[in-house]
């Protein structure tokens, strides 16, 4: 539960009552966030097999730049807790944006050496400013305005992220794809050291837009008049019940945790294959550029998934919903690997719809009924967005056996979470009583 909000005098401020309007701007501003960090993460599906042709890699090598990705939450979640103690909040979305535009800006420094080691450090970077907004704007979310609201503001600020994931695959089509030789030629297309050396170069204009207005947002947040959240007097009290009470004892969040894993598995193998994909010449023979605009569909997708999934669970329960959501991801990942061509190509297109829904409401159910063990099991699920880091093991499935067969593992994925919702997440209910 969040704390009461403070104002800059440190007297506690009560919500507004006149359904949060006040604090509009505020919510305006922290909703670009979620938009910025949606963006930057997905233009990663561009990047990907823009590096992959640039540096001549493996399917393996490819995938690995989004496990360090992935990884970086793991080791900056904890620090940045920490640090988001010892200077609050605002400062902490400030110091957030800053090594994001630092890490924009290194991967201008890893295009003109050019070097695959240099991006994959920038990478980290950026992904670690991207996980201190994430531990730090999320309370802001939850406690301004109205309590009775906070679940429609989360909504909000969610979909805003599908938007900037969305509009991504576009501006990196562009931007990065479409102004180099590896983007625009057919596959299989062999660069020349001169033409590998010219292409890595056009990842400089996209990246120094990015930072520039990274560097604006965070002057604009430093100086805004953003609440400062205080400590809530129940957290004392909670704090000297959860002595006595156990989270491994919760089925549904210890299962939730490996399900989590997998579904962040699933969405990021098909996002980071899917240009590469759908190049083929057996599958829709496009160009990297041209599949990097089919790429915004997928994203497209989880946006009109999410709006429609939650007014689908204003009626039904979550665990019904997510069950026929996995089970339709399910079919169409079958389908994709089981046919060629268009078909294929719009199969894999489907499964943004169906997956659209899950991150969510995986992790509401796992933590559903967990009483004063609820902040230790959000923690939990939230180091478990660091098991996207096994990303890598696609690429290894697709060196060896087939960019096609890979997606084997997504199939695999979407039984892991349809088993969650059937069985794994019914639990608890009888914990909650």
């Amino acid at each position: 539960m969040a704390g009461p909000i403070l104002n800059s005098g440190g007297g506690a401020v009560a919500p507004a009552s006149n359904g949060g309007r006040s604090y509009g701007p505020a919510l305006t501003l922290l909703a670009t966030l979620f938009f910025m960090w949606g963006f930057i993460t997905v233009i990663n599906n561009t990047l990907l097999p823009h590096l992959r042709s640039v540096f001549d890699l493996s399917y393996t090598q490819t995938t690995l730049i989004e496990s360090v990705w992935f990884i970086a939450y793991f080791f900056a979640s904890i620090p940045s807790a920490k640090l988001i103690e010892r200077i609050g909040y605002q400062k902490s979305l400030v110091t957030g944006l800053g090594i994001m535009a630092a890490g924009a800006l290194g991967m201008i420094l890893a295009a003109s050496i050019p070097s695959y080691g240099v991006t994959l450090v920038m990478l980290f970077v950026i992904a670690s400013g991207i996980t201190l907004l994430q531990v730090a704007a999320n309370p802001y979310v939850a406690v301004i305005g109205s309590p009775e609201t906070a679940s429609s503001r989360l909504n909000l600020v969610q979909a805003m992220n599908s938007a900037g994931t969305m509009l991504a695959p576009a501006f990196g089509a562009y931007l990065i794809l479409g102004r180099s030789v590896g983007g625009t030629a057919k596959a299989g297309r062999i660069l020349t050291p001169a033409e590998r050396l010219a292409d890595a170069h056009s990842v400089v204009l996209p990246y120094l837009l990015v930072a520039i207005v990274l560097v604006v947002l965070a002057v604009v947040i430093a100086r805004f008049p953003l609440p400062v959240i205080g400590q809530n007097a129940t957290s004392r009290v909670a704090k000297d019940e959860r002595k006595s009470l156990s989270l491994w004892k919760h089925r549904a969040l210890v299962l939730g945790i490996p399900t989590m894993v997998a579904y962040l598995l699933a969405e990021i193998g098909v996002a980071n294959l899917f240009v590469n994909f759908v190049s083929q010449p057996d599958i829709a023979d496009l160009t990297h550029e041209q599949a990097g605009q089919y790429l915004t569909l997928l994203w497209g997708g989880m946006m009109v998934g999410r709006f429609a999934g939650s007014a689908i669970m204003q009626k039904f329960r979550a665990e019904d919903v997510l069950a026929v959501f996995a089970g339709g991801a399910l079919l169409v990942m079958l389908a994709v690997l089981s046919t060629t061509g268009h078909a294929a190509m719009w199969a894999l297109i489907l499964v943004g719809l169906f997956h659209s829904i899950m991150f969510p409401t995986i992790f509401t159910l796992a933590i559903r009924g967990l009483g004063p063990l609820t902040e230790e099991g959000s923690g939990l699920m939230i180091m478990a967005i660091a098991g996207g880091a096994l990303v890598f093991v696609q690429g290894l499935l697709a060196d060896r056996y087939g960019l096609q067969a890979s997606f084997a593992l997504t199939a695999a994925c979407e039984v892991v979470v349809l088993l969650y919702a059937l069985w794994g997440c019914r639990v608890a209910d009888e914990e909650a009583k």
